[in-house]
């Protein structure tokens, strides 16, 4: 198996041009999208994933909880752990065995970064906090 460096990266970078490429989107939604994107490491490294999955149905802003969602949805396709994007994704997490969720932590720091790095190539135009 050749590896690809751009396993992680060009998920990330789909997931976010297909954010910003919605229709109607104003400003704030946008910088909402970027903000979440660049905290998204941040986050987890401070909190952690479990909390980070519950936080996607409490945020209020839809730009953000957008993000959160499509960063779901990219490291379930990455990490092939089913059922991690959607209602049930909390409840697997808290199913995952000691070393599978910390493995899925590891690699959810990864896809982060990405999020992070494309957040800044993808929105390079929108500036300011949301």
């Amino acid at each position: 198996m050749t590896f690809d460096p751009r396993t992680i990266g060009k998920p990330v970078y789909i997931a976010l041009s297909q954010l910003r490429s919605q229709p109607n989107q104003d400003d704030t939604r946008l910088k909402e999208q970027k903000n979440q994107a660049v905290e998204l490491y941040t986050y987890l490294s401070t909190w952690g994933m479990m909390r980070l999955k519950a936080e996607e149905n409490a945020l209020s802003q839809e730009g953000k909880k957008q993000v959160v969602k499509k960063y779901f949805a990219c490291l379930q396709e990455l990490s092939e752990v089913p059922n991690l994007s959607g209602a049930v994704g909390l409840e697997t997490l808290k199913n995952l065995d000691t070393d599978e969720y910390l493995g899925l932590t590891g690699l959810g720091l990864v896809l982060a970064q990405e999020f992070s790095f494309w957040a800044t190539a993808v929105y390079h135009d929108i500036k300011g906090e949301a």
